[in-house]
């Protein structure tokens, strides 16, 4: 009997994949506004995330790693491509905050969806013979634009908000985590990629009422409650990888796609505290900053920790070097192969462009760090500020360097320049309808970048409260 050249392939593939040196499976778990400041392993002591804990010990845990922008459908972007959110236009969350008097420029218009011709990781490892799931959030765009056209054959949104009970967390955790193992089980002869986002830990907060008990004297127990829960999901991947008898054929990655939310939003209180400056919605540290655990095993030295500063455009390169895959079209990241290897990579400035007002009182910006240099340029406002970060990891105002160091202040913004218009970046107009009076109110009078005072999150949320209002306000009065 003559078989069919198309059978014929997928039988060598199939035969080729069932060897010892089949490529390794990847799992990304993507946490949604975990801060770097929320896991035991980073030093956080009012929470419990034994399993991230021990993730850490078993392989590499980044300290300067980066989200590629400081909100989630931006990060998101990059980390499906490869691409800089700058060149992707998708700069900020979809659709993104709307245009208001007391915004001093109007924002750029952004892609309102990843485009169906930007190439994803998925859609590269799928041409190389793996299974590929998206289980949990997109956020990338809606109808017709989903996961399933671009490159993932399975898929699950799952609910981001869930009664908790017995069987369910605040976020739909664990409906996601059985989606999760159930793919990985269905798969298992085969190379797959499992990317689960997770909606946990973004408001609205919600938690099983017995782990807020838990909790009750953490910062925030809701908060520190959702975070075991995170923890808790992890724990059940890392089990069924060695249920399956994976574990040692896995590369297991986490991180999350921007800072903690450290300022009140919607009726929650502040979340949790980041221990950088800010949070979500800034381009300072503590907006940007996000967890990184990688764990190889026969490739990775457990325990090792890794101060080189990388970004969340490394991993589609990372994980195609993994499987590979090469690619011929020019991407934005760096593998980090060598780095796993416990060798440095080639030394880069990395650069961030935000030309958004944000929810959380963020203006637009644009950021360049190059060794441990770090430029800040404000675009509504003539405003630049310059620290040091070996000196000034907290990015204290009082030791803002820009009058200091004027030459230094011109090579990085030069670099910036050229950055953005290699990006093909957006840029902001004026605002005709701009107030000047409100600008000062909002952005000037309250500065909600340092850290606040109070031991709890509703001591430090009960100064904020007028703020929120209207800077909430203001953006409903334009909307209509």
């Amino acid at each position: 009997m003559r078989l069919s050249l198309s059978l014929l392939m997928a039988l060598t593939l199939s035969l080729s994949l069932s060897a010892a040196d089949r490529p390794p499976n990847i799992v990304l778990i993507l946490a949604d506004d975990l801060g770097n400041n929320d896991l035991g392993c980073d030093g956080r002591k009012d929470h419990a995330t034994p399993n991230l804990d021990q993730l850490a010990k078993d392989g590499i845990r980044y300290t300067a790693s980066y989200s590629a922008a400081p909100l989630c459908s931006a990060t998101r972007a990059a980390l499906m491509t490869g691409k800089s959110p700058a060149r992707l236009h998708i700069t900020s969350y979809l659709p993104g905050r709307a245009d208001a008097p007391s915004q001093a420029v109007l924002q750029p218009k952004m892609s309102p969806q990843l485009p169906l011709e930007e190439i994803t990781i998925a859609e590269r490892l799928k041409a190389a013979g793996y299974a590929t799931a998206c289980i949990g959030k997109w956020h990338l765009g809606g109808a017709g634009f989903g996961p399933e056209k671009q490159g993932f054959d399975t898929v699950f949104a799952g609910n981001a908000q869930t009664k908790p009970s017995d069987t369910e967390a605040g976020k739909g955790e664990y409906g996601l985590t059985e989606k999760a193992e159930a793919f990985m089980e269905a798969n298992r002869e085969k190379p797959f990629f499992l990317y689960l986002a997770h909606n946990n830990p973004h408001i609205p907060l919600a938690a099983r009422p017995e782990l807020m008990e838990k909790f009750k004297d953490s910062f925030n127990p809701t908060y520190a409650a959702m975070v075991n829960t995170l923890d808790d999901s992890v724990g059940r991947i890392l089990k069924k990888l060695d249920d399956l008898k994976l574990a040692n054929e896995t590369l297991v990655v986490f991180t999350s796609d921007n800072g903690g939310l450290h300022v009140p939003e919607l009726k929650d209180d502040a979340p949790t505290h980041n221990a950088l400056r800010a949070g979500k919605g800034f381009l300072y540290e503590g907006g940007i900053r996000v967890p990184l655990i990688v764990r190889w095993p026969g490739h990775i030295k457990p325990g090792t920790e890794c101060k080189t500063p990388v970004i969340s455009t490394d991993l589609p390169l990372t994980f195609c070097g993994v499987a590979g895959v090469k690619i011929a079209d020019p991407l934005d990241g760096l593998s980090l192969l060598p780095v796993f290897a416990g060798k440095d990579i080639k030394e880069r400035s990395l650069f961030w462009h935000f030309p958004h007002y944000s929810n959380q009182g963020g203006r637009p910006s644009s950021a360049v760090r190059r060794g441990h240099w770090k430029l800040i340029e404000y675009v509504d406002q003539p405003e630049r500020e310059l620290y040091d970060l070996e000196t000034n990891p907290l990015e204290s105002p009082a030791g803002n360097m820009a009058g200091h160091k004027p030459e230094l202040v011109a090579e990085l913004v030069k670099a910036l320049d050229e950055f953005q218009k290699s990006a093909k970046a957006q840029t902001v107009t004026p605002n005709p309808a701009w107030d000047e009076k409100q600008f000062d109110k909002f952005y000037r009078q309250t500065d909600v970048t340092q850290p606040l005072k109070g031991n709890s999150a509703r001591t430090v949320s009960e100064p904020l409260r007028e703020w929120r209002r209207l800077i909430d306000e203001a953006v409903k009065k334009e909307k209509k």
